[in-house]
Formats: structure tokens, sequence, C-alpha cells
């Protein structure tokens, strides 16, 4: 695996499997720039930005040579994938996601952390809210880790170098294995 090999890699997963942590620390150690789609997709108020012009600030970012693009939305897939040279799926077990989800929902919440366009989550609608984060985890995650697999088995994009990562144990490794490497001029 080479620098030249990484040029634009998607991380895929389900809700609070850490794929924008994952993809930053991608991006701190090849030299790429990370773009989260949740912060292109979300507007103030937790509105959902308007599908075209999603798909526009989307196609802005993957025409780019060097990218890393974090996030789900199946409404840009087909702009995402095509583009994209490496596939890094957080495939986490299911406890280990919910336990995110619920610390994550919670710590936000409490802190009041500001997220994209200076929306935050609160605890009535992170556990009170039918879409709120844990529930929609519960409601997700069995049928997104099917959708991949088996997008990933039908022969869709053979372009594609899949790195599927099963735990977070798995993650350190590939990062660690890409810092040395680049600190050792091994993926220039």
């Amino acid at each position: 695996m080479t620098r030249s090999d990484m040029q634009r890699i998607a991380v895929v997963g389900t809700s609070c499997s850490g794929k924008t942590s994952v993809a930053r620390q991608l991006g701190e150690a090849l030299g790429i720039p990370h773009v989260e789609m949740d912060a292109l997709h979300w507007m103030p108020d937790w509105q959902m930005r308007p599908r075209d012009e999603f798909r526009a600030l989307i196609t802005g970012v993957v025409s780019g040579e060097r990218w890393i693009l974090d996030g789900n939305y199946g409404g840009v897939r087909d702009l995402v994938l095509p583009r994209a040279t490496h596939l890094v799926w957080l495939n986490y077990p299911f406890a280990t996601v919910l336990w995110r989800a619920l610390t994550r929902t919670l710590r936000r919440a409490l802190t009041r952390e500001k997220l994209f366009c200076g929306n935050r989550e609160s605890l009535r609608l992170g556990f009170l809210h039918k879409d709120g984060i844990p529930w929609w985890v519960v409601r997700t995650h069995g049928g997104r880790k099917q959708r991949y697999r088996a997008l990933l088995q039908g022969g869709r994009y053979p372009h594609l170098s899949v790195i599927e990562l099963k735990n977070q144990n798995e993650a350190d490794r590939l990062l660690k294995e890409l810092k040395s490497r680049t600190e050792d001029g091994e993926l220039s």
C-alpha cells in the first residue's frame, strides 16, 4: 500500500461507529483532506440541506484528486463510490456502537457541544425522540450491516480496495501502521 494508492477514501459504518474519528486520523496520517458528510448535510435547526444542494457539495468534494469522506448517505453513494479508491468499513458489533451512541449523546447533551451549523443535541431529542441517535442505532445497525455486505459482495465496485475493520483494535492497528509507514517515508 502506497500513498499514491490511497488517494480517495470513503469511510462508512453505522451511526456512532467512529467514522469521523477514523477518517480524521486517516487524513492526518496520509496528509489528505477530510470532509464530514454530516457537516455538509445539516443546516441550522437540524434542517436537512436540499438534496440537489447536498449532491452539488459532494460532487465538489469527490471531483478532487485527494479526499477522505465519511458518512452513510445513500443519496450520494453513486457520486462517492465510483470515484473512491478505498472504502474503509467500520463493521463493529452492535453492543460497541450502541454504547458509543449512548455515551456520545449524553456527553453532547450535557456539555451543549456545538455541532454542524451550530446545532446541539439535547437529552429530549437524543433519548425521547424516535429519531434520537441511540434509537436510530437500534433501528438501523443490522440493516445497514446487511446492505454494506451485499453492496461490497455484489461486484458493483470492483475497483475499490475494501478495508473492513471489525473492532477498534483493528482500526488502531491500521492507523498505527499508516502513521509508521508515513514517518518512515514508505507512503510517499
